[in-house]
């Protein structure tokens, strides 16, 4: 079927972008599990604003040095970054050095640090219903009304660079929606089992 589950290096099925070495153990391990946690969710908001225009996978070569940066992600200690942190992000070459993409990050730090409740329940309260499994890649969406509608409250909220196909993509990868084809292994495997859920 185009579109559908593909055959990896290793001979299991998997969703056609995830079929590649550079990508298995990510979407394998880590894509369409549920992922709870303030400091876990705002690393993979962050790291889905840097992504724009640009290829996942450049973003999770250089997800060790962002780690870095950005004190792991920690909202409180982000939040802090001053003036001078701004300068040091602007001249590390191991991230993605764009100045707007830097002060959002830090922007959305000190919004995520003022929200009642936190993050993490903020963004999973936009989690929908189950729905059938994909069959092929050009069944799953871009963008959803919960996206839209997790987008506005962000927004509201004051955060920035969350516009509702970026918040759908942070669904996807946080197991918000299991987006995994019908034949995927990883589907088959968590159906079968349970989701795990991550946390950081």
């Amino acid at each position: 079927m185009p579109g559908g589950a593909i055959l990896g290096p290793d001979g299991l099925l998997r969703c056609p972008w995830g079929a590649s070495a550079d990508y298995l153990t990510y979407h394998d391990e880590e894509w369409g599990r549920p992922l709870h946690g303030d400091d876990a969710l705002f690393e993979r908001l962050c790291l889905e604003a840097f992504q724009s225009g640009l290829s996942w996978l450049t973003i999770l070569r250089k997800r060790p040095a962002f780690r870095a940066a950005f004190a792991d992600f920690s909202i409180p200690r982000v939040a802090r970054f001053s003036d001078a942190d701004v300068q040091r992000l602007l001249a590390d070459a191991g991230i993605v050095r764009n100045r707007a993409k830097i002060n959002a990050a830090i922007a959305n730090a000190r919004a995520a640090d003022s929200l009642e409740g936190g993050l993490s329940d903020l963004i999973w309260s936009y989690a929908p219903p189950p729905r059938p499994a994909p069959q092929r890649f050009g069944d799953v969406p871009a963008v959803t009304p919960e996206s839209t509608a997790m987008a506005k409250a962000l927004k509201k909220a004051g955060f920035v660079f969350v516009g509702p196909t970026t918040c759908y993509a942070l669904m996807q990868a946080c197991g918000l929606v299991d987006d995994h084809l019908a034949d995927c292994h990883v589907r088959r495997a968590s159906t079968a089992a349970g989701d795990t859920t991550v946390s950081r």
